[in-house]
């Protein structure tokens, strides 16, 4: 099967072509506009991605040499994500099917995240442990097999993306937050402050992150202009120190609880180099392996959507064309039930 994958849950608007799980081309366009803004502005989003969605898939299709008629399937996330955002790729996507009578196929986005490491790794065998890691999610999960996760924990309250870009805001770094923080902690020390890492009752392998980036703030706080400026590198690698450290614990529980001998990690944390490194040293420690996507495809991507895609439909399943957005889809929720 030659299939077209959209992906526009926020505010990049990406398009794939596979052929026969191979990728082909994978584009993505990058919404400048929130930058000044410190975050994501649904409405912004939403218009963009309707001024780019035709020239980025019109892109993709060039770069995989294949034109409309080449499709045999069309792909689209139908949540989690922005609502409006949503909406533009669902739709396109559905009337580009619907127009050459092909199958459907809504994917979460979180499916697409736990599949990007088999775009490189196509042999990755299952059941692995994925540790999902994102602006929206933090959530570990063990794929059992296509179709059936099991969840072991999630966060409480803020992912980790989601402190990564608060404290960036408490530190007076640039949007996003994660790549920021990352730069500016290669300067400091990050045995510097000691931020806390949850302790949470209950299910051992949830996540809390609300404590940590208020634990920044009032210590930031209270330092005087002259310290911020000194210690602002040592603040960022400490508090970077700490997610690492709550992230990797959690893994490493797991591995250890349930046995595991394959890990992934992706989400658009996982571009962070701190925590790739933690995570390769407990491969190296507990004799396990692990799958880390490049770069491009720990963020946002239509490749993942694609590759999430082409398993489902090799299994025969479509969805329906009336199938609506689902903004807070759940990853044990899926279009074909």
């Amino acid at each position: 099967m030659t299939l077209l994958a959209i992906e526009t849950s926020c505010d990049e608007t990406a398009a794939a072509v596979l052929r026969d799980g191979q990728l082909l081309s994978s584009v993505v366009a990058s919404q400048q506009e929130h930058l000044k803004w410190g975050g994501v502005v649904p409405e912004l989003a939403s218009r963009a991605h309707i001024i780019k969605i035709v020239p980025v898939v019109q892109q993709a299709l060039n770069e995989a040499n294949v034109d409309l008629n080449d499709i045999e399937g069309v792909a689209a996330t139908y949540g989690p994500g922005l609502i409006g955002s949503l909406l533009v790729g669902l739709t396109f996507a559905k009337g580009l099917a619907m127009s050459r009578k092909v199958p459907f196929l809504g994917v979460n986005h979180l499916e697409g995240h736990l599949f990007s490491a088999m775009i490189e790794y196509p042999d990755l065998p299952m059941p692995f442990l994925a540790l999902v890691v994102s602006g929206g999610h933090t959530i570990l999960a063990l794929v059992q097999d296509i179709g059936r996760y099991h969840i072991l924990g999630e966060t409480r309250d803020d992912a980790a993306g989601e402190a990564f870009d608060k404290v960036a805001k408490i530190l007076d770094l640039p949007y996003p937050g994660g790549p920021s923080i990352e730069k500016l902690a290669r300067e400091g020390n990050p045995e510097a402050v000691k931020f806390p890492v949850a302790k949470l009752k209950g299910n051992p392998y949830d996540f809390s992150f609300s404590g940590l980036k208020t634990a920044v703030l009032y210590y930031y706080n209270k330092l005087s202009d002259a310290e911020k400026k000194r210690q602002r590198a040592d603040v960022a690698a400490s508090f970077q120190k700490a997610v690492v450290r709550a992230l990797s614990e959690k893994v490493a529980l797991a591995v250890k609880k349930k046995n595991i001998r394959h890990v992934v990690v992706a989400g658009g944390v996982a571009r962070n180099r701190r925590l790739a490194d933690a995570i390769s040293a407990l491969a190296e420690k507990h004799d396990f392996e692990v799958y880390i996507p490049s770069l491009q495809y720990c963020t946002d991507n239509a490749a993942m959507i694609g590759k999430a895609a082409d398993l489902f439909f090799r299994q025969g399943k479509s969805s329906p064309l009336n199938l609506p957005p689902r903004p807070n889809l759940t990853l044990t929720e899926s279009s074909t039930d």
